[in-house]
């Protein structure tokens, strides 16, 4: 029975008490500028990543093109925090780039979308 329970622990706790390590304990960033759709771009394609870590050559494969901070947690399985601290290592080497997504102004163009789909509410509220 000892060897189940030791099994059960090396698969569910490993990951991240593994990711702790690897954060050095750390499990938040300082930087605020980080959100869910802070987008990341590769900044050193074609360079050597100095950090062995295979979450960090993670990080930087799907950030060749484009990504918000969320996709990539979610697209490694990391909780978001840990992947913040992660994601901040990069961007503080500079091996990423973080930049704020753009919002568009609400104008005529989306004021009508706006109109359709409130007119279509009516119609099924009744």
């Amino acid at each position: 029975m000892s060897d189940e329970r030791e099994h059960w622990y090396e698969e569910d706790a490993g990951p991240i008490v593994r990711l702790y390590a690897v954060t050095r304990g750390r499990g938040r960033t300082e930087r605020d500028e980080l959100d869910l759709t802070t987008l990341l771009v590769d900044a050193g394609a074609g360079t050597r990543l100095r950090r062995t870590e295979p979450e960090y050559a993670a990080i930087v494969e799907l950030c060749r093109t484009p990504m918000a901070v969320a996709e990539v947690s979610a697209h490694l399985g990391l909780p978001l925090n840990l992947a913040k601290v992660l994601i901040t290592d990069l961007i503080e080497e500079g091996r990423l780039i973080a930049r704020a997504p753009q919002h568009r102004a609400v104008g005529n163009a989306d004021l009508g979308v706006l109109r359709a789909v409130l007119a279509g509410i009516r119609r099924v509220d009744g």
